[in-house]
C-alpha cells in the first residue's frame, strides 16, 4: 500500500509539471480559460488514473516483472480519454499541438499517462525501498 501512495504522490507532482508545460497547446477547457486550479485538478485526476493503472502491477505478482505494460495501459486510457474529451468539447487543441494522425489525438496528452505512469512506478519502487529488498519490477 505504501508503494501505491508513493505512486500517487509522484504521479501528482509529475502531472502538475506536465499539465503546466503543455497547457499552452490547448485553446480552452469547457469553453473557458485554463486556470492553475484546472491544471491542478487535472493532475489529481491523472494521478488517480495512474494509481489505478499501477495497482495490479503491485498486487498481482505475475505483472510485477512486466511493468512496461503500464506504458501500454496508459496509452490506451489516454487515447480513450482524449477522444471522448475532444468529441464532447471539453477541450480543444490549438495549432501548436502535434497530432498523431492515426489516433487523431494530441501527442503530449497521448503519451502522458503511459510515460508518467511508468516513471512514477519505477520511482516509487526506489523511494519505498522495494528494489533495495532485492525485488525488481
Amino acid at each position: 500500500m505504501i508503494r501505491l501512495i508513493w505512486i500517487f504522490v509522484i504521479a501528482f507532482g509529475l502531472n502538475a509539471l506536465w499539465e503546466n508545460f503543455h497547457s499552452g497547446l490547448y485553446v480552452h477547457y469547457r469553453g473557458g480559460e485554463i486556470t492553475e486550479f484546472i491544471l491542478l485538478r487535472a493532475a489529481v485526476v491523472d494521478a488517480v488514473m495512474i494509481a489505478l493503472i499501477a495497482a495490479p502491477f503491485i498486487f498481482w505478482p505475475a505483472l510485477n516483472r512486466r511493468s512496461w505494460l503500464i506504458i501500454i495501459a496508459g496509452l490506451i486510457v489516454a487515447v480513450a480519454l482524449e477522444r471522448f474529451a475532444l468529441a464532447t468539447g471539453r477541450w480543444a487543441y490549438n495549432d501548436l499541438m502535434p497530432i498523431i494522425p492515426l489516433l487523431a489525438t494530441g501527442l503530449t496528452p497521448t503519451i502522458q499517462l503511459g510515460l508518467l505512469g511508468f516513471l512514477s512506478f519505477k520511482l516509487a519502487n526506489k523511494l519505498s525501498g522495494y528494489q533495495k529488498a532485492g525485488i525488481t519490477s
